[in-house]
């Protein structure tokens, strides 16, 4: 079979940064999937994207599906044919639906049963008559937010401005939102022309005649050497931040690394409100020195050739000159004020509707540090958490953290030293946030973890009071950042504090104030299971088998981070020799376990053999010492070590006797060593080969 390469390009109005490489991926993802489900064989594909465009160029596609042959099965034999041998209904309705007629039956037998069958043959359509419905694959694409332009009925993240469909030599026809597919494509907005593709394989040449690189990755690579050299020309450190070069790599099709200064005064301000004013409101990098400190230097990248870069250069300095002027003027406005006096304002800022304003929040959060702190045994530093919590709100109402969000907790710590609090409480307000993202670390101090844990476990509570819970895609109010915040601080900080008493610390606080909506047994319950997502999340990332994470989520959750290291005992020991019969020995206990409807008190005396008495015994010196020991593989080997005793009891004792207190009592010690097997792990969860 002959093939040909496949191009398609979306023209568009300059996309969303944050949208273009997702869109790209969606593209190619579609693209594929479509032509695996169409048997159409297909080579390499490269997917391309730019501000202005997203692509994609398959090689190798064959020209025509592949053909199917395959048997079909009908109705058994007795009931294709009736007694005088004719064409039963079902046989004739089976042939028809296969396009075929009562002549292509044969029987086939299939245990001992025959069965009609039919060679179903089906021919594949040439290629080029199915090309035309990747005009649904462009017009069915989602994105997070979608416009619609002139009279268009079409829903796309911007405006359709020209479309590329071509099959080796040829256009594929289609139009979308009045759009025909054709065969030109756009360069540079201001360096470019307009580029003819003869054929597919000379897509990303003909768009780099026209100073566009269609490729990202190569366009990603060429301003991290534009940004090398600088480094190496200046003698500077420019600390590439990676989803700020996403950013800007999806915001240029020709880049030019280019650099500007300015005035050395502002490094009197805080790094954090230097680099934030570069970063997030400028998309520059910041300088660095070799010692680390950072330098009146910023890098940019231009959108174009490196022509005039001189102008360029002034243009991005005047316009960060502002900026800078703006942030130093808010940080000295700042310092006029007092902490006690920010803090008052807390009490006319609405968090929630439903849930309160920021002081009562604050004041919430304050009473749970505190009980936290005292499960820790913790004095001095309860003192300092206290105070931390009191105060951890106070800089969202400062005007450097009004004009750059992104600095709260970092500019908290700063007025706070400045105010003369100590350094461990000033640095719980910026812990406080933290983790901030799925690759940040837990809050390094104990003070600004406790802080952290209050705070998150209120915002969770208090939503959950509400009946907001996340659903699907949706969560606006990041809750599920939240909770896996919890759980990595509780399983990092391996603090023995229960997930379900946790819960209960963060409810009791909105039931006093009337917050609560629902149920409080309710909400639990919702709790809980958001909770228990979150660590499997956490187990899986761990690499941890599916089944040992359903073994020890199975129950009540406790310390997570016992829950984690129960994981690890047993991912460790799954491979070794004699888990599986330690394993079938635990599971058969807890199988017979769920027979035990009345448990009473184990009577040691109603025991009528030896092997009922050892498994006893040995239960009840072994449970002491697992409830001594502080290792999770100590408490592993604890549990399998009744092994030789469970099996001698199941091979001389009949559990379920007919005598019914011969048989409470054998049910009740199962019943028993279930329950101290499942504070473990549910080991009849674990698949066992």
């Amino acid at each position: 079979m002959s093939k040909r390469d496949l191009l398609l390009e979306i023209g568009l109005e300059e996309l969303p940064a944050r949208f273009v490489t997702a869109s790209m991926n969606q593209l190619s993802e579609k693209v594929q999937k479509w032509l695996t489900e169409k048997a159409i064989e297909f080579g390499t594909v490269t997917a391309f994207s730019t501000p202005r465009r997203l692509a994609i160029l398959v090689k190798d596609v064959e020209e025509s599906q592949k053909d199917i042959e395959e048997e079909a099965k009908g109705p058994a034999k007795k009931i294709a044919l009736d007694s005088e041998g004719n064409w039963s209904k079902a046989a004739l309705g089976f042939v028809k639906g296969h396009g075929m007629t009562a002549e292509d039956i044969y029987f086939k037998e299939l245990k001992g049963v025959e069965y009609a069958h039919v060679n179903k043959f089906i021919q594949g359509k040439q290629t080029v008559q199915l090309l035309s419905e990747l005009q649904d694959i462009i017009s069915g694409m989602t994105f997070p937010k979608n416009m619609r332009w002139a009279d268009q009925e079409l829903r796309f993240v911007r405006p359709i401005k020209w479309l590329i469909a071509l099959f080796g030599h040829d256009v594929v026809p289609f139009s979308i939102a009045d759009v025909k597919t054709g065969r030109v494509t756009k360069g540079h907005r201001f360096l470019g022309n307009n580029a003819t593709i003869e054929n597919p394989s000379q897509y990303e040449a003909a768009l780099a005649e026209q100073f566009v690189m269609a490729a990202p990755d190569k366009r990603r690579q060429v301003i991290l050497d534009q940004i090398k050299t600088l480094e190496q020309e200046k003698g500077w450190i420019i600390p590439v931040d990676e989803e700020l070069l996403e950013e800007v790599n999806n915001l240029v099709e020709y880049p030019t690394a280019l650099f500007g200064q300015f005035e050395e005064e502002f490094l009197e301000l805080p790094a954090e409100v230097l680099i934030t004013s570069m970063k997030e409101h400028q998309r520059y990098f910041p300088v660095k020195g070799e010692e680390g400190k950072l330098l009146p230097f910023f890098v940019t990248v231009r959108n174009g050739d490196a022509k005039h870069l001189d102008k360029v250069s002034k243009g991005n300095e005047k316009v960060l000159r502002a900026r800078l002027s703006d942030a130093a003027f808010f940080y000295k406005e700042d310092q006029k004020k007092d902490i006690a006096d920010a803090l008052k304002k807390l009490d006319s800022i609405v968090y929630h509707e439903e849930i309160g304003t920021l002081a009562e929040k604050t004041a919430r959060v304050k009473t749970v540090a505190g009980i936290l702190a005292d499960a820790l045994n913790l004095s001095e530093e309860k003192v300092m958490a206290l105070r931390a919590a009191e105060i951890a709100k106070f800089d969202l109402v400062s005007h450097m953290v009004y004009e750059f969000p992104e600095l709260q907790g970092y500019m908290g710590e700063k007025y706070a030293l400045l105010k003369g609090e100590r350094k461990e409480v000033a640095a719980a307000i910026n812990e406080h946030y933290m983790p901030r993202h799925a690759d940040d670390d837990v809050p390094p101090s104990v003070i600004g973890a406790i802080v952290s844990l209050a705070e998150k476990i209120d915002t969770l509570a208090s939503f959950f009071a509400i009946g907001v819970i996340p659903t699907g895609s949706q969560d606006p109010y990041a809750l599920r950042r939240q909770a896996s915040g919890v759980v990595q601080i509780l399983a990092e900080k391996k603090w023995n504090i229960s997930l379900e008493e946790l819960i209960a610390l963060g409810l009791k606080g909105l039931e006093a104030k009337n917050i609560l909506k629902r149920d409080v047994e309710e909400v639990k319950a919702d709790m809980f299971t958001f909770f228990k997502a979150r660590i499997k999340h956490l187990l899986q990332e761990k690499q941890i088998r599916y089944d040992l994470i359903d073994a020890v989520l199975f129950g009540e959750i406790g310390s997570i981070h016992s829950i984690v290291e129960r994981a690890r005992v047993l991912d460790a020991k799954k491979d070794e020799a004699g888990f599986k019969e330690s394993m079938e020995a635990l599971s058969r206990v807890m199988n017979i376990a769920v027979k035990c409807e009345n448990k009473v008190t184990v009577d040691p005396n109603a025991f009528d053999n030896d092997q009922e008495k050892a498994l006893y015994e040995k239960y009840q010196q072994a449970a002491m010492k697992y409830t001594n020991s502080k290792s999770e593989n100590e408490r592993f080997e604890l549990l399998v070590s009744l092994q030789s005793e469970i099996e001698a009891y199941f091979e001389n004792t009949m559990v379920m006797a007919e005598d019914e207190a011969l048989r409470y009592n054998r049910l009740s010690l199962m019943k028993e060593i279930s329950e101290w097997v499942a504070s473990f792990a549910a080991m009849n969860k674990i698949i066992l080969s």
